[in-house]
């Protein structure tokens, strides 16, 4: 008996998935992680933080956090305007991914008895307009905004590794599986036929990444 086709989304049924997604990025708890956190497998306990650790360790974590924000927004917003349905399976893919990154950061933040950034709807909104120019531009420049997006996060991550506490073994271990995920995302977007971005172009995103550090890590 053959299969029902589905029917193609249109776009105001991409506007309200997108909506949804949004959401489930911003809304305390409201998402689901598809992989346990890595710090779940940290069996022994980290050994206790000093009061200024463990408000630093926050700060880090904020950031890391704010940034997946970020690029569940990108994401959503390449896939609302990717012209290949290829491409935009893989963004909502990549998407899909993140979230298991945003679950984690948010319940480590927990953990540490702190709290998401406040300043995540403005960041969102701006990611996700950012995303969607970027789809708007073409498919290859797309996938390239995500390899040059994907670096900077890892030069991120690269960074607040030498920064942990040797005895927080728990943010460690959330840490290093994110990068070794987004290092595969800015890998494949670069496979897929990306741009390479010149230098000048990362240079702005570096100072705009350095903005959204400086904040987010404080409030």
């Amino acid at each position: 008996m053959p299969q029902p086709q589905q029917r193609a989304l249109s776009f105001v049924d991409k506007l309200i998935v997108s909506g949804d997604q949004a959401l489930r990025t911003l809304v305390a708890n409201a998402a689901t992680a598809s992989r346990p956190s890595p710090a779940d497998s940290e069996v022994a306990p980290d050994l206790p933080l000093s009061t200024d650790q463990q408000q630093h360790v926050a700060g880090l974590m904020r950031v890391n956090h704010t940034g997946e924000v970020c690029a569940q927004a990108l994401y959503q917003g390449q896939a609302l305007t990717a012209k290949l349905p290829k491409v935009r399976a893989e963004m909502e893919q990549a998407a899909i991914e993140e979230i298991d990154h945003l679950v984690w950061c948010e319940q480590r933040l927990s953990q540490l008895g702190s709290h998401t950034s406040v300043l995540n709807p403005l960041f969102y909104a701006a990611s996700f307009s950012l995303g969607a120019l970027a789809g708007l531009a073409g498919d290859r420049w797309s996938l390239g905004f995500v390899a040059a997006t994907e670096e900077q996060v890892c030069e991120h991550l690269q960074q607040h590794l030498t920064e942990l506490p040797d005895q927080d073994q728990q943010s460690r271990a959330v840490l290093e599986q994110m990068l070794i995920d987004e290092q595969a995302h800015g890998s494949h977007a670069l496979a897929a036929g990306g741009q390479v971005f010149p230098q000048q172009v990362k240079s702005v995103m570096t100072a705009i990444s350095k903005l959204m550090t400086a904040t987010s890590y404080r409030l």
